[in-house]
């Protein structure tokens, strides 16, 4: 199975822009990779909420809103799987989510189980975490994903024999990164999974390096450069 770890640029409250980056990497890549993945949030991006319900309920999306019917049509259009972050709007509540879409379906949905994704001291149950980990099938491979501090708070809950996706939005300096973090990250990961993959966005505003990573037994593997679009194309058995 080939996987593509998608850091591209995102831009916060842009779903046309951030919709055209994903069918850029989808187009660019046709035949080249089994599945695509991209960061936390990365259909909106990670800052595009205010804490506020009423603004904020427009930005997040729901499953069958327009852009998730886009991305669906792609799946079939390129031949290609799809992993992506999303804000996910679900009746009343909004969630950090990541969904994974395969031939014109929706294959999986997971929702961030951690609430450092929100401004806790200022939101509402409006804004909610989901209550399950849980594998999904693809390829006959068995995968598991966890969103961003998952995997920090809860690392026992997303152990896997199987393969680990790790969307993340973490903007530390790449000095603070090459010192200690991705040692550090690579170490987390692998409390869960021997094999596990990790991709960052690139961002702008607020200044986000980006970086997808492969982390194999607790070591990097493999890994894009910092402040660079690229895709890491991983072949896992």
């Amino acid at each position: 199975m080939g996987i593509g770890l998608v850091s591209y640029r995102c831009k916060n409250r842009d779903i046309s822009f951030n919709l055209s980056q994903i069918e850029r990497a989808m187009r660019e890549t046709q035949g080249k990779a089994d599945l695509l993945c991209f960061g936390e949030a990365f259909l909106q991006g990670f800052d595009s909420l205010c804490w506020e319900y009423e603004a904020d309920q427009k930005i997040a999306l729901e499953n069958t809103s327009d852009a998730v019917r886009q991305l669906l049509q792609w799946t079939e259009q390129y031949h290609t799987a799809l992993l992506t972050g999303y804000l996910e709007k679900d009746g009343e509540r909004l969630y950090s989510s990541c969904m994974v879409l395969a031939k014109g379906k929706i294959l999986h949905n997971y929702r961030r189980i951690s609430k450092g994704w929100k401004e806790y001291r200022k939101t509402d149950e409006h804004y909610a975490e989901g209550k399950e980990t849980g594998e999904f099938r693809f390829l006959e491979k068995s995968i598991m994903i966890a969103l961003c501090g998952d995997l920090w708070e809860f690392p026992e809950r997303f152990q896997t024999g199987g393969l680990l996706i790790w969307p993340v939005y973490v903007n530390f300096s790449t000095a603070e990164w090459e010192r200690q973090q991705l040692a550090a990250y690579a170490k987390q990961a692998s409390l869960a999974a021997d094999n596990v993959l990790m991709v960052n966005p690139i961002d702008l505003d607020p200044e986000n390096h980006g970086g997808a990573f492969y982390f194999k037994n607790g070591k990097l593997a493999g890994r894009t450069p910092f402040d660079r679009e690229e895709i890491l194309f991983v072949e896992l058995d």
